[in-house]
């Protein structure tokens, strides 16, 4: 009997030492689960907040990369070959401004006067001058390395030139390139020509009297005639 009182005191000293260390164990179990937990917690709020941040800057740099810059250029090749095409009594100035848009789209504006004696016939001479503009767009058709400054463009344009005695319209389609020629910090200069195909939009009947009839020059469109041409050398400045 005493010996198993005894037996029954061991067992239960066991026990109770078996409990005390289980929860021993588990209380520093615990204890040191409870930092690692929250430094995982930290470590993953820093690395959501790191990626939040790469996001936003890629999204702020794709934004700010939508617009490349405005390029304003001189053409000196027009005022030549529209003065020497006439005997050299025709001025042409001419001025564009075209906006690079995502590495592609090239909204562009042209601006320009011109104007002079020009001749019909043999004995007819009409003094003809005006301003004129065109507004249109290019595209630049080549995919490969669109982060280049060069460029090939392909585009359209509406023009319309103003007369002291009339308006005129016409469109044309354009196809030419322009290429960075140096680049000084932010700013760089190009250099580029362009072909133009005119198509006139206000066409005159025949029969019409001289009194009745239009200029037979139009600024920015050369001779009245139903389809024209031209071609143009420009100097550009990229800001």
């Amino acid at each position: 009997m005493k010996r198993k009182r005894l037996c029954n005191i061991l067992l239960a000293l066991l026990l109770g030492g078996a409990a005390y260390a289980q929860q021993a164990v588990i209380q520093t179990a615990d204890t040191a689960v409870l930092p690692v937990d929250t430094n995982i917690v930290v470590i993953m709020d820093t690395i959501v907040a790191q990626e939040d941040t790469a996001e936003l800057t890629v999204e702020r740099k794709e934004r700010k990369h939508i617009y490349q810059g405005t390029i304003v250029k001189l053409d000196i090749l027009s005022p030549l070959l529209m003065s020497g095409l006439n005997g050299w009594k025709i001025q042409h100035y001419e001025v564009a401004v075209n906006v690079r848009l995502a590495n592609r789209f090239y909204p562009t504006f042209e601006l320009g006067y011109s104007g002079g004696q020009t001749q019909q016939g043999d004995s007819i001479y009409y003094n003809s001058h005006g301003g004129f503009f065109r507004a249109g767009a290019d595209i630049n058709p080549l995919k490969r390395n669109p982060g280049s400054p060069h460029a090939l463009l392909v585009g359209l344009r509406i023009g319309t030139c103003f007369q002291p005695r009339k308006v005129d319209c016409w469109g044309e389609i354009v196809a030419g390139c322009q290429v960075e020629i140096a680049k000084v910090k932010n700013t760089a200069f190009y250099m580029g020509w362009q072909g133009r195909f005119k198509i006139l939009f206000t066409r005159e009947p025949a029969g019409l009297t001289a009194a009745q009839m239009g200029p037979i020059y139009i600024p920015g469109f050369g001779h009245r005639s139903n389809l024209g041409w031209g071609a143009s050398y420009h100097l550009g400045w990229k800001f």
